[in-house]
């Protein structure tokens, strides 16, 4: 594993497969909010992602508090992954201002953190940005009035554009969204109407509509839906850990999935 750079670069890992594999799983889990849900609960998940993945990614909200002390937490819980682990940070691990400081903490274990930029594992890129909120479709929100309103859509902005750029860039065949906020209203119905807006933007979906990807994962909304699609038919997974484990509570709170490496994305730009 190695570091990724504040700027879309093309990193690899290709060597935790074999190069004839024509699969590759991905356990993907966001949401794991470290201190608040316990360690001893967290390291039981991982254990069972170790069965299961040759990548692992991880959705935001790493830590609770986002305090650098339950990053080190977390991580005693994913020293026990041989393969990629990467993600993106979320709303919580900038509770505290110290979002840079958790990112460096992961970053010096070996965690991939995500942010306008892509990594590139057995042949697929996985493109990572935390996203923001803003609504979705005709109800968004607009930058309009107020200072404080048209800050908060160009924050939302300011994260469409990094995730713009790195899709720019990725030139694969195979590609992976990793967000934290969702990128679709669909994945987030069941959450209260009121907080809606706060959970996410269609400018991530517009994107998507110009630069397609296998599949996207989000967390972010604990009450929302685990499955979903853009207008153009790619599959959304909400893979927030409390969702998981309320949608089916028989089974460890992480998700699977066989991407299936003789499909290729369609490119259209």
């Amino acid at each position: 594993m190695g570091r990724s750079s504040h700027v879309s670069s093309p990193e690899s890992t290709d060597n935790h497969l074999a190069k004839q594999e024509s699969v590759l799983r991905i356990a993907a889990v966001g949401d794991l909010h470290c201190s608040y849900i316990s360690p001893e609960f967290l390291q039981s998940v991982c254990n069972g992602m170790k069965e299961q993945a040759d990548v692992v990614v991880l959705c935001g909200d790493l830590t609770h508090h986002g305090d650098p002390e339950e990053a080190n937490t977390l991580l005693k819980c994913l020293q026990i992954f041989s393969c990629p682990v990467l993600g993106v940070l979320g709303n919580h691990d900038h509770e505290q201002g110290k979002a840079d400081i958790i990112r460096e903490v992961l970053e010096e274990a070996g965690i991939i953190i995500l942010d306008g930029t892509f990594h590139t594992v057995n042949g697929v890129d996985f493109i990572g940005v935390k996203g923001f909120g803003g609504g979705f479709g005709e109800y968004a929100l607009q930058p309009w009035g107020e200072a404080i309103m048209k800050e908060f859509v160009q924050e939302t902005r300011q994260e469409a554009r990094k995730f713009e750029t790195a899709l720019k860039q990725s030139k694969s065949t195979h590609r992976v969204a990793i967000l934290h906020y969702a990128p679709i209203r669909e994945t987030v119905e069941g959450e209260a109407k009121e907080i809606i807006p706060f959970l996410g933007s269609s400018m991530f979906e517009e994107i998507l509509m110009r630069y397609p990807v296998n599949m996207v994962f989000h967390g972010h909304a604990h009450h929302g839906k685990v499955e979903g699609r853009t207008r153009n038919h790619i599959p959304v997974w909400n893979v927030a850990m409390p969702l998981l484990h309320r949608t089916n509570p028989a089974r460890m709170p992480f998700f699977v999935h066989t991407l299936k490496l003789a499909t290729p994305v369609d490119h259209h730009e």
